[in-house]
């Protein structure tokens, strides 16, 4: 199943590469959408002994969202939130700012070395010797991110302080100007 996983992420990545991954934009409420599916881990991470905060701010803008990859983009963040968090909490925000919204995954986790900051969204990029709840990984979680992030018009940021935690923020424009006519 990781063999089959890997190769159909290889297989998006060649479909987003070469334009031809298409997307049915749909205006969306981006809080609830995205709270909806990262609450599919609130039973995980409270087995943890940890808790899922949701930080969901009004945005009085529509949010037009390929529903399929936006579910790939927050389950992969709220995962990864996990992944490298054993103690504290994962909040999920969302707010608007301006033309933009912003949705971010913050934990509580290791956190990533300044050193591995410029690369984490390298596609196998893996930040080796980390204690992490699995080993588990390709290292191409963050780069199809990023990549799926570029196919909604938006841009991904992280901000990272070791042993205390990761942010990482999806940037997406307001409105349907961005998308193609037909929208």
């Amino acid at each position: 199943l990781r063999m089959q996983k890997l190769v159909n992420t290889l297989l998006e990545f060649s479909r987003i590469e070469a334009g031809r991954m298409d997307g049915l934009f749909t205006a969306v409420d981006i809080g609830a959408f995205t709270a909806d599916l990262a609450s599919s881990f609130h039973s995980a991470i409270e087995k943890a002994g940890m808790h899922l905060y949701f930080d969901l701010q009004p945005v009085s803008s529509e949010v037009y969202v390929d529903t399929v990859t936006w579910e790939k983009i927050i389950l992969n963040l709220v995962s990864n939130a996990f992944k490298y968090t054993s103690q504290g909490s994962i909040t999920v925000g969302v707010r608007q700012e301006n033309d933009e919204v912003r949705v971010s995954v913050t934990d509580t986790g290791i956190g990533i070395p300044d050193n591995q900051l410029d690369h984490i969204f390298e596609r196998f990029h893996r930040v080796e010797n980390v204690a992490v709840r699995s080993q588990e990984g390709t290292g191409i979680g963050l780069s199809l991110v990023k990549e799926l992030v570029r196919f909604h018009h938006g841009r991904i940021e992280v901000a990272s302080r070791p042993n205390e935690g990761s942010t990482f923020t999806v940037i997406l424009p307001i409105g349907k100007a961005h998308l193609p006519p037909e929208i």
